[in-house]
């Protein structure tokens, strides 16, 4: 006997995007229960939590500026533990042909009405001293900010109330508008979402993701050394690039401590640390900050990104089942873009007009191409599993 629907929408996943979709999806007066086991070194326990306008492309820019502007708006009744700071993030150009790319950037946020400040190499060293010497100078985006995700996730169900059920346990299988747990227990909806990263591939093996590894190290507690989130202008190409690179990242926690990034790794989901990697990743740090070699790293940890080809994530209906939603995919933009994601998703599912225009994200650009074996350097290789 088929069991019961027991909310309106099952979401699989309770990170940073499931709990935005939970949330968004509560507002809209639709019942939700979310399935997560707890058990996994999420990308949402593993991040920075750095809000951030990125540009690679007009489509990450619009998600993700579109996101900040509604992470404005949670702020103001987030409590004080979700650790909100609107410090804006500070891009650093190291030699003088990387000022280039601060003007282009500096020109694609303004075309998108997005407030930033090209800075001079004596501008940025006033306001963050601990900056090396010799910098070429800078783009300071003050919109940018940080939240502790952790605790925003908290937040996001707390504010659902009893609209939302939490069941704790690994769902092994997808049914048409079922999900079934390891344990045999079966939980039926009449939309199921998965919101569940890197581990969605588990269920729909040939989901075109793959592993993006990185790593994090924290600083002990300091006096207030430094304001902004600090990141070089080349990290765009790190976080693009196809192979292992690490790129200089540092945020300012309220504690008092650094977080020290990043690095990526493909194909690599262990959670042990890469010494070597991290080596690099903390060199690089040093480079920027030199003061760094003063201070003690009190912990590093490692999570793992959800990657698409195009570094776009999947958000809307599987093309081939009605029944089946996405919200995956994000890298290392989760916790930046996880309330636009939940915005889309919650317009697509009740039929309604987005915000903005949802066809850069949907699963179904990738239908065309063929079904085979997944490679990350050939994305016509791309696959949306087909299931029975």
């Amino acid at each position: 006997m088929t069991p019961p629907q027991i909310s309106d929408v099952i979401i699989v996943g309770a990170g940073i995007v499931g709990t935005a979709c939970a949330y968004q999806l509560v507002q809209e007066g639709l019942s939700v229960a979310v399935i997560d086991d707890g058990g996994k070194r999420a990308a949402t326990q593993a991040g920075m939590g750095h809000l951030v306008c990125m540009d690679d492309n007009p489509a990450e820019l619009a998600l993700s500026c579109y996101s900040l502007d509604i992470w404005r708006t949670f702020t103001p009744h987030m409590p004080e533990n979700c650790a909100w700071r609107g410090c804006g993030t500070l891009w650093l150009a190291d030699e003088e042909d990387e000022m280039a790319l601060a003007e282009e950037k500096s020109a694609r946020l303004a075309r998108y009405g997005i407030e930033n400040i090209p800075m001079t190499a004596t501008q940025i060293h006033q306001i963050e001293p601990m900056v090396k010497a010799g910098i070429a100078g800078g783009l300071c985006v003050p919109g940018d900010g940080i939240v502790y995700a952790p605790n925003v996730v908290h937040w996001f169900l707390a504010a659902c109330n009893e609209k939302i059920q939490f069941i704790k346990g690994q769902v092994h299988a997808l049914e048409s508008q079922a999900v079934v747990l390891s344990n045999g227990k079966k939980y039926c909806a009449p939309r199921i979402l998965l919101a569940n990263g890197l581990w969605s591939t588990h269920l729909l093996p040939e989901l075109p993701i793959f592993p993006k590894k990185g790593q994090l190290a924290i600083t002990d507690r300091y006096p207030t050394c430094i304001t902004h989130q600090l990141v070089e202008l080349g990290y765009s190409a790190s976080a693009h690039a196809d192979g292992t690179s690490t790129a200089f990242n540092v945020q300012a926690r309220p504690t008092g401590q650094l977080l020290i990034g990043s690095s990526r790794q493909l194909h690599n989901e262990k959670p042990t640390i890469d010494l070597a990697l991290l080596r690099s990743m903390l060199q690089r740090a040093l480079y920027f900050l030199p003061q760094l070699g003063q201070m003690n790293i009190l912990r590093c940890w490692s999570g793992v990104r959800a990657a698409t080809p195009d570094g776009l994530p999947l958000l809307g209906p599987h093309p081939d089942h009605e029944w089946l939603w996405l919200a995956v995919g994000h890298e290392g933009l989760g916790v930046t873009t996880a309330p636009g994601s939940a915005r889309i998703i919650s317009a697509l599912m009740l039929n309604r007009k987005t915000e903005i225009n949802p066809s850069p994200y949907q699963p179904a650009r990738f239908t065309s191409m063929s079904y085979q074996t997944y490679d990350p350097s050939n994305s016509s290789t791309c696959c949306l599993t087909r299931l029975p």
